[in-house]
């Protein structure tokens, strides 16, 4: 049986992930300790806000070091996933460097709306069991205004004046830019599959 914590990064979609787990099955607590996140058979690093705020807080919870590394599956949501790259441009913050990228801004000056919030389809990259059951096409729910480039590590990515990662996976650390706590029935799929790895 997994044993699944979320890390405590002072995400307002907390609660909500929490009820997707409930629903699959899966009771798992919010934590900041360092010991109860090592010995979980899968982490979860939620989040929603921004890139600093986030930064701090694992800092101040002095789990940089544990979330780098943890060689369980790890999986980032949201601003969790971003939070997995080495740099957002969102107040120019150093994150934790898992993944070789850097997060920008939606481009400026364009017709595009920031944030990229709704609906949109994924398009499928790359095999990977995190993937099972999850067609190309696939609707997934967005709400973020800066986003990850495409690169080796892309599972899925999405188009939004541009493509971008939207399901990301380095070793065994996997990211999806979606909120799959309000993505329906392809939400519940990928962390059921995330719970299977």
């Amino acid at each position: 049986m997994a044993n699944v914590v979320l890390i405590d990064a002072g995400g307002t979609n907390i609660g909500s992930v929490r009820y997707a787990l409930q629903r699959l099955g899966v009771d798992a607590p919010l934590s900041s300790d360092a010991e109860e996140i090592r010995t979980a058979t899968h982490v979860i690093l939620p989040g929603v806000g921004a890139a600093a705020p986030g930064m701090a807080r694992l800092r101040e919870s002095r789990l940089v070091e544990v979330v780098r590394g943890l060689t369980q599956p790890v999986l980032g949501v949201c601003l969790g996933m971003q939070l997995l790259f080495e740099h957002s441009e969102e107040g120019d913050t150093p994150c934790l460097g898992v993944i070789p990228a850097s997060l920008r801004h939606f481009a400026r000056g364009t017709d595009l709306r920031v944030p990229h919030m709704g609906w949109n389809s994924l398009r499928v990259e790359r095999a990977s069991p995190l993937l099972a059951g999850i067609e190309d096409g696939a609707f997934a729910y967005f709400v973020h205004s800066y986003a990850a480039p495409v690169g080796d590590y892309t599972l899925a990515s999405c188009d939004y004046g541009g493509a971008f990662s939207a399901i990301v996976r380095r070793d065994n650390f996997h990211g999806a830019q979606f909120h799959p706590e309000r993505s329906a029935a392809v939400g519940a799929r990928l962390l059921e599959n995330f719970i299977d790895l």
